[in-house]
């Protein structure tokens, strides 16, 4: 199950270190002050009519953009269908687009993963395996990180025979700051059971993913 922190009436899903900083929840009106607050660092004025709603508006995106934290991505995948003609391949489902934000610098990265498997006991319906990324996207997150959750819930929730996950990503503060070089890409990879122990599998998979589509 997702860790969660009690504090007051409030009861959230948190992080993998959450757990650490088991602290009251701030209310709408701390959140919005904190952005002033950081429109004031930058150096422009969060009273001028361009700003005025800016605090709002940040407060409201964030609720999207980390919504993950809120998910259990043990319950999308509870139910398995195991009338599937004894099917024993790969499943693949491939570019998942995501969206996520980068833990060390609180800006995006942006990319598509791709999710192998191969079942024992049943399949999960195709769409739960875009909701799982999206779960975990929607956290702050290292993709090191992410990659290796989606393996585990998915290793978790179905116990199947292998498992295979590629994710590929540009990061906004590798494009956006610091050596500045736009277009490079991260990829990475996490494998299980199958994938694991047979190279050939794992480039079947990589084979299967970066082949033209339909």
């Amino acid at each position: 199950m997702v860790p969660v922190v009690k504090s007051l009436s409030v009861e959230r899903p948190v992080g993998p270190s959450a757990d650490k900083f088991p602290v009251r929840k701030p209310t709408q009106e701390e959140a919005e002050a904190a952005v002033r607050t950081l429109l004031l660092w930058a150096g422009d004025d969060p009273s001028r009519e361009g700003l005025a709603e800016t605090p709002r508006r940040v407060a409201k995106a964030y609720k999207e953009f980390y919504k993950g934290y809120a998910e259990d991505p043990h319950h999308i995948l509870d139910r398995v269908f195991e009338e599937v003609e004894d099917y024993r391949d790969m499943v693949l489902v491939r570019d998942i687009p995501f969206y996520s934000h980068c833990e060390h610098h609180m800006v995006p990265f942006v990319g598509k993963a791709h999710i192998g498997y191969y079942p024992s006991k049943g399949v999960v319906g195709l769409s739960k395996l875009a909701r799982i990324v999206d779960v975990f996207a929607r956290r702050l997150q290292t993709q090191e990180t992410m990659t290796a959750q989606i393996a585990d819930v998915i290793e978790a929730a179905l116990e199947p025979r292998g498992v295979a996950i590629l994710v590929e990503a540009e990061h906004m503060c590798m494009s956006m700051r610091g050596v500045q070089k736009q277009g490079s890409s991260t990829m990475t990879t996490q494998y299980r059971g199958l994938f694991r122990d047979d190279p050939a599998e794992q480039l079947r998979f990589f084979t299967m993913v970066k082949s033209p589509g339909l």
